[in-house]
């Protein structure tokens, strides 16, 4: 693996968190050893843009001039991509930044001519200002161009600004933005539900628009591919790319994909309600990093996986089948230095002096919104008519300027709020205003960058009342502009930013008036010390915690993520060569077929879908997976064994019309299916702890809906995989506390932990501990006179139960498990002859069989069960004299387990799916010779 390009350490940092630190200590010291140029020309005036709600989430204030956006986006470099010489400093990694608008609009003004105007949101503002990595932005332009000359010369003209154009038509862009994005994503992730369904038609629209969507993010895509080369980090943004990393992925499955969502992710009761809440999870689930604002969305996002696709949460994200997908929390920020710059420009001390004195003798109260329902102003208005009226003494002595910027104003309902606003404002100004003052400045528009600098500076407190709201940055800038006023805060805990000044900030819930009306009367009377120590807290976070720090760590992240991936492949199965386990087996004269049942042989369950558990709890075999199979047990060539831990019912049930073996709960009962069932266990097992354990199954399956418990002859198992993930944990864990501090504190039993599960079996029973035994057996029934020379194994087993896979490892010590393979030896009939491959069996191993039988047999009593099956006998001469059955070679031996997952097998296989596929080529592979 090559080094980090930015470590000039000869000690390379080992662990992900001393990779990450020092990524972060590099990044500080090369900011301070080569300055970059100033990010922002502030002498230029910018405006403030109605942001449409489906730009990244909050209110910001300036935008970006040409020369910033030339520089661009930034990124921390890769570890992964690493430079051979550490001294030296590396080129920049590049990095396509795909958001669903350009930060430039375009208008056409004739044959081949554009005029480019910059735009500005949330995600714009905050990746301004960084200098040091080569970036490409993509996305839609804005504008729709049907021919191609147009296309051409708009695509030249962005080019020149690090821009490329995806183009969406306008049926595109009225289903798939106006109609998926801002009609359903957009008020599902800010808790406002889902549009009621009236008419069929209207579903059917639904549909379509999602089609929309899937076709939109599949253009995205394109253009991505087009534009890819090898290493470049791909950072896809927001909820309109949703489905961007599957796509992706799909094209280049090394490509390193970061998705991050600039809105709140709402809680998995209200992500449910979304009928393709499946689908929309595991696209982004493909991308490598998923990144929110706040830990409590990160924390819906995997709740959400958990809940509704059945998923596993860890601390570190989602892991689905071995693959995991990390979900971490990077709170946004904003470049706090330019506004800092900003109040020192001449044009801002002029509005500032302008200002103080137009409310000279009052306290300036400020709000700056998007006239949006998420923004919370009627509430915020009406708290403050509540103040005023509680307040007669402030009355005179306080104003609020409401800056309220217009947006989507063809949209009926936003026309409504609009108009609900200004009637508020309206009655309060006329009730509370005198000839010469109102206390309500309200103003439908934007301001300029400078005016909004100096608007910022002379107020003693901001009111931000978000419903809700991802993070808003409108916080972040008035604290950044407070550095002489040193004014209050007043912060909504449904907005994002909450989380990070919620220290210095006073915390309301905008819904309700009475505590917010308080709230500003607390803020109006602070003391000067209590401000200072509020404003410093907060001053610290915003000019620590910026954009720049905010894009470096993200990309820095991922690019770690990719290392930490490689690592956790390298200790997951590559997939099986199925071309090389098929020539082998055609070459094979006697074959053995270990298989697995549950999840193997059977057909594929949906965790929680329709009917799910009650397939799982009736298991039956996979209905294309009966034909091969059946073929496969009428080659006299071929031996199939069904190792399963279901008990004999179940397997009788499946396999009786099957020429195989079977061996129930683990190997404990075994027969083929013309035979009668025997046990490879010692007749007197201790069985007295079944029944106090059955009643803590029993009480724990009352208790904790849609589990349930099997009560096998040797073990007994607990099921809660489809009940509340979360509950069912918990009531795991509280089930092991109180069997081992009761019923089994002085057994002889094991206890196994699935991955939804908690097995008490007898000690000791495990796969691998019965198969030699097993084996033993089949030789002696079958007469085999021509050792195994093929072993195939696969199965869906728990980790307890892999030995099964080390088995047969030829290359393990004498010690291991193989070893145990001599002893097959004494199983085989007298009439089996020698072979002269090895000689008798060694004394360690005899030792090591001894160990692995005793250990129940020194334990065993009788137990009055009702067993009455007769126990495997064993020929201790022939243990001592006989040869091995085994002839295998490594390349003969083929262990897989069925699901990505870290294992003992050698391979993998995906699925049942692939399983019935496997069989399938071995049936159609030629005969040997």
């Amino acid at each position: 693996m090559r080094g980090n390009k930015y470590d000039s350490s000869p000690v390379t940092p080992r662990t992900r968190l001393e990779r990450l630190l020092r990524e972060r200590e590099l990044r500080k010291s090369s900011r301070f050893s080569h300055p970059s140029a100033e990010a922002t020309d502030v002498n230029k005036e910018a405006e403030l843009p109605a942001n449409d709600p489906c730009s990244a989430e909050g209110d910001h204030s300036g935008l970006p001039n040409e020369e910033e956006l030339l520089e661009g986006v930034a990124a921390a470099r890769a570890f992964a991509d690493g430079c051979q010489k550490q001294d030296v400093r590396p080129t920049k990694q590049r990095l396509l930044v795909v958001a669903n608008r350009l930060p430039v609009s375009a208008t056409r003004r004739g044959e081949g001519l554009w005029q480019l105007e910059m735009s500005v949101g949330g995600l714009v503002s905050a990746l301004l200002g960084l200098k040091e990595f080569d970036a490409r932005w993509i996305g839609w332009a804005g504008v729709n161009v049907p021919d191609d000359v147009g296309r051409r010369t708009l695509t030249n003209a962005l080019a020149q600004k690090r821009c490329i154009p995806v183009f969406l038509d306008e049926a595109m862009v009225h289903q798939y933005y106006n109609g998926y994005c801002n009609n359903i994503l957009w008020p599902l992730f800010h808790y406002l539900g889902l549009p009621q369904e009236d008419r069929l038609a209207t579903t059917r629209s639904f549909q379509s628009q999602f089609d929309a969507y899937k076709k939109a993010n599949q253009m995205f895509a394109e253009v991505v591919n087009q534009h890819y080369e090898e290493g470049d980090v791909v950072w896809c943004h927001d909820y309109h790319l949703m489905f961007l990393p599957k796509c992706l992925k799909e094209y280049n499955n090394n490509m390193k994909v970061g998705w991050f969502l600039h809105t709140p992710f709402p809680s998995s009761e209200i992500h449910r309600t979304l009928p393709s809440r499946s689908e929309l999870l595991r696209s982004v689930l493909v991308a490598d990093l998923v990144g929110f604002h706040t830990y409590d969305y990160a924390r819906h996002f995997v709740s959400a996986c958990t809940r509704i696709l059945g998923l596993e949460g860890t601390p570190e994200g989602v892991e689905d089948q071995g693959k995991l997908t990390r979900v971490a929390a990077f709170p946004i920020g904003i470049d706090s230095e330019r506004f800092i710059r900003a109040l020192e420009l001449p044009q801002v001390k002029d509005h500032m002096k302008e200002l103080k004195q137009r409310f000279a003798g009052r306290k300036v109260m400020l709000g700056v919104d998007r006239l949006d329902m998420i923004k919370g102003i009627p509430q915020k208005i009406l708290a403050f008519e509540k103040f005023l009226e509680e307040n007669p003494h402030w009355r005179d002595r306080v104003v609020l300027l409401q800056i309220a910027v217009p947006t989507r104003t063809d949209v009926p309902e936003y026309q409504k709020l609009t108009s609900q606003v200004h009637e508020i404002v309206g009655r309060i100004n006329g009730r509370f205003g005198t000839l010469t003052a109102v206390p309500i400045h309200h103003l439908d528009r934007s301001l300029d960058f400078h005016a909004l600098c100096a608007l910022y500076a002379v107020t003693d407190v901001a009111l931000v009342t978000s419903l809700r709201d991802g993070m808003n940055l409108v916080s972040y800038e008035f604290v950044a502009c407070q550095a002489s006023k040193k004014g209050v805060l007043i912060l909504s805990e449904f907005a994002g930013a909450a989380q990070s000044l919620g220290a210095g900030a006073i915390l309301v819930n905008p819904w309700n008036i009475t505590e917010v009306a308080s709230s500003i009367s607390y803020a109006l009377d602070m003391p000067a010390d209590e401000r200072e120590k509020r404003h410093q807290h907060n001053f610290k976070h915003v000019t620590t915690h910026t954009s720049q720090e905010w894009a470096a760590t993200f990309v820095s992240e991922l690019n770690d993520t990719i290392v930490e991936a490689q690592l956790r492949t390298r200790q997951v199965p590559p997939l099986l060569p199925m071309k090389d386990a098929v020539d082998c087996y055609s070459k094979s004269n006697n074959r053995l077929l270990i298989l697995g049942f549950n999840s193997t042989l059977t057909e594929s369950v949906d965790a929680l879908g329709r009917n799910g558990q009650l397939k799982e709890i009736e298991l039956k075999l996979h209905p294309y997976i009966k034909e091969p199979l059946k073929k496969l047990c009428d080659d006299p060539k071929t031996t199939i064994v069904v190792l399963s831990g279901s008990d004999r019912t179940i397997l009788d049930d499946n396999f009786n019309e099957y020429n195989m073996w079977l061996a129930a709960e683990n190997g404990i009962f075994l027969r083929p299916t013309m035979g009668e069932w025997m046990t490879t266990m010692p007749e007197n097992l201790y069985m007295d702890w079944v029944e106090s354990v059955k009643h803590v199954f029993e009480y724990f399956t009352e208790r904790t809906p849609r589990s349930h418990f099997e009560l096998r002859e040797t073990s007994l198992v607990w099921n809660y995989k489809y009940s509340d993930v979360e509950f069912g944990r918990i009531q795991a864990r509280d089930m092991l506390q109180h069997l081992w501090t009761g019923p089994i504190s002085n057994a002889s039993v094991d206890v196994v932990q699935g991955s939804r599960s908690v097995e008490v079996r007898a000690v000791g029973v495990t796969k691998g501990a019965a198969i030699d035994r097993i084996l033993g057996e089949i030789v002696r029934y079958k007469g085999m006179k021509s050792p195994i020379d093929y072993v195939l194994c696969v199965g869906d087993f728990l980790t307890k139960d892999e030995d099964v896979y080390t088995f047969f490892e030829p290359e393990l010590p004498s010690e291991s498990p193989p070893a145990a393979r001599g002893m097959l030896a004494s199983l085989v009939r007298a009439s089996v002859p020698k072979i002269p491959a090895s000689k008798s069996v060694s004394k360690s191993s005899r030792l090591k069989k001894q160990r692995s039988m005793s250990t129940l047999e020194k334990r065993a009593i009788s137990h009055g069960n009702e067993i009455v099956l007769q126990p495997i006998k064993q020929d201790r001469k022939s243990m001592r004299e006989g040869s091995s059955v085994l002839d295998l070679k490594g390349d003969n031996y083929f262990s897989c387990a069925v699901g990505r997952k870290r294992s003992n097998a050698r391979y993998l296989l995906g699925s049942a799916d692939d399983v019935v596929t496997l069989l399938k080529e071995l049936v159609q592979c030629p005969p040997s010779s």
